[in-house]
């Protein structure tokens, strides 16, 4: 009882390894593994190699196939260059396999020491993530060495051996058993490590060796296919399109086990070294020859797992993947697409709102709707946000953390501001059947003109941090404003002259001012994060004086204003 429980603690040594691994390299190298696949898509050859190179970094091709099934999840890359990679990866634990059959016991306690040092020392540095990434591969080395320890007395016993010596003949109960001993050990390296340690103290004979060793990769294509259960249609195909290949490989190999073992017996080489060369062969040459099916593959994947109904209840969260909340870098980025669709939504708002304006009044219904799948996409990046580990961030990624939910505020209470002008307006002046002046609606229509140009300039900041663009939206805050002054200013001018449109709708006409003016300043916000993160300091614009408060002579294209005082806004 105690050799099991002691081989059950070393498998969840190895999965634990390999998660600290996976996380450590995410963080560290995250948005470089992201962009090495994405480049890596464009060409068959690329994604191929894209797939052994990482699954070589991060040490499991059940990291490579969530990271790849991930990308899919968000509509990031196509299926067919997906399972592409998901070929590579299967090469590339075949080549880790090569390596860890080394004596490398010496490393194992290398890695753990300076990890460790590292990870203490610098923990949410760059050399702590990569001390993390140390202790992870130590923890690898020293659970492989562990399952062979634990298994040496499992396989002298003599009831193991009984049973193991039944495995003689038929070799799909042979690869069924090995596809069993991965997905319990988590690992089809686990497994084709096992496999070679029986083979060679003559437990099994090298025959059946070899079925244990194609079960294993059937095994890896089942741990692919539970890690998956709970993603999304797309992800799941990557995963099932995994597991065929493998079946497929498996059927066109398993009949020819028999003659295989017969000719490799006649190499000079330990049954041992055999075995993991004819796992490292085998991939190579099943990844190479279902290179040209990642085509009709994803299309029978596609027919296979059909896309799920829309969902009615409005729009979802469609980039928060909780699969990489671990690292930082992919968990942030797809935030910040969640975020531009936030500000999407809100664009299509101002346009209802502007039919609105011209006396659509069944637009409000339609802003409102809106206005909820705002709520609802600030509330999921909100959570999602939240459930990141903050101890864990670095400098530069806690600052876009704090950037992405205060951006994902500031859009959600601009969607509130224009749904309570759509209501205001609504039910003052289409309701009431009083419209503005031909000359107010001419100045609101440009105000909005303004607003939607405001917002595609605060997103495209918001992405990609430039300071000159964030110093063109400050400047553009600023010129708005004093537009708006001069506006209201007009607008009094109007009621001076006993404008009776402008006279009936006065008040309402000065609310949309002062809440278009607030929505600049929410649009704008994100500029003055970037400038301060710049060590720039605020502009002397910034203090101006509010408008109720001030009679400036001049604005700023040069066009003089009205000499009446505008009444304060709200």
């Amino acid at each position: 009882m105690l050799t099991l429980l002691n081989l059950l603690s070393a498998v969840a040594l190895l999965v634990w390894g390999t998660h600290i691994v996976r996380s450590g390299i995410m963080r560290v190298f995250g948005a470089s593994l992201r962009r090495v696949l994405g480049h890596g898509m464009a060409q068959r050859w690329l994604a191929f190699l894209s797939g052994v190179g990482v699954t070589a970094l991060v040490q499991s091709s059940n990291a490579t196939t969530l990271l790849v099934t991930s990308f899919v999840a968000q509509n990031l890359v196509g299926l067919s260059s997906a399972l592409v990679v998901i070929l590579g990866a299967d090469v590339g634990t075949a080549l880790m396999a090569r390596l860890l059959t080394f004596d490398l016991s010496w490393l194992s306690p290398l890695l753990l020491v300076v990890g460790v040092s590292l990870f203490l020392g610098r923990k949410t540095s760059r050399a702590g993530q990569l001390g993390r990434v140390g202790i992870g591969l130590g923890l690898i080395l020293l659970a492989l060495q562990l399952i062979v320890a634990a298994t040496h007395p499992i396989t002298q016993a003599a009831g193991v051996k009984v049973l193991f010596s039944s495995l003689t003949g038929d070799v799909m109960l042979d690869a069924l058993l090995g596809a069993l001993f991965a997905v319990i050990g988590y690992s089809s390296l686990a497994a084709v490590l096992l496999t070679a340690t029986l083979t060679a103290s003559g437990v099994i004979s090298f025959q059946v060796a070899l079925c244990l060793v194609v079960g294993a990769n059937l095994g890896s294509g089942l741990l692919a296919m539970i890690n998956s259960s709970a993603m999304n249609e797309a992800a799941r195909r990557v995963a099932l399109g995994g597991l065929l290949f493998k079946l497929a490989g498996g059927l066109l190999v398993l009949p020819w086990i028999p003659a295989l073992a017969n000719r490799l017996a006649q190499f000079p080489l330990s049954v041992e070294d055999l075995t993991i060369f004819f796992h490292l062969f085998y991939n190579l040459l099943r990844c190479l020859l279902m290179l040209p099916f990642v085509g009709p593959m994803a299309r029978l994947c596609q027919r296979l797992i059909a896309d799920a109904p829309p969902q009615e209840g409005g729009m979802k969260p469609r980039h928060l993947d909780a699969g990489v909340l671990d690292s930082p870098a992919l968990a942030l980025a797809n935030a910040v697409r969640e975020t531009l669709r936030m500000g999407d939504v809100l664009e299509r708002m101002l346009h209802h709102f502007e039919r609105l304006i011209h006396g659509a009044g069944r637009e409000e219904k339609a802003v409102r709707r809106l206005d909820d799948d705002v709520d609802v996409l600030y509330n999921a990046i909100k959570l999602y946000l939240a459930r990141m580990p903050k101890d864990d961030l670095s400098a530069a990624d806690a600052r876009r953390w704090a950037e992405v939910i205060e951006t994902a505020l500031n859009l959600e209470q601009a969607g509130d501001v224009i749904e309570r002008m759509s209501g205001d307006v609504a039910g003052k002046s289409v309701a009431a059947r009083r419209a503005f002046s031909p000359q107010g609606r001419k100045e609101l229509e440009t105000l909005l003109a303004q607003l939607h140009e405001q917002l595609r300039l605060s997103l495209s900041v918001f992405l990609s941090r430039d300071v000159e663009s964030a110093r063109l939206l400050r400047r553009a805050k600023h010129r708005f404003n004093l537009r708006t002054r001069r506006y209201a200013y007009a607008h009094v001018e109007r009621l001076h002259q006993r404008n009776p449109q402008s006279m009936e709708t006065s008040s309402l006409h000065l609310e949309l001012l002062g809440d278009m003016r607030r929505l600049n300043s929410l649009f704008c916000a994100l500029a003055y994060s970037v400038l301060e993160s710049q060590g720039e300091a605020p502009s002397p614009e910034d203090a101006v004086t509010p408008p109720a408060m001030a009679k400036p002579d001049t604005v700023a294209d040069g066009r003089e204003m009205p000499p009446r005082t505008a009444p304060a806004g709200r």
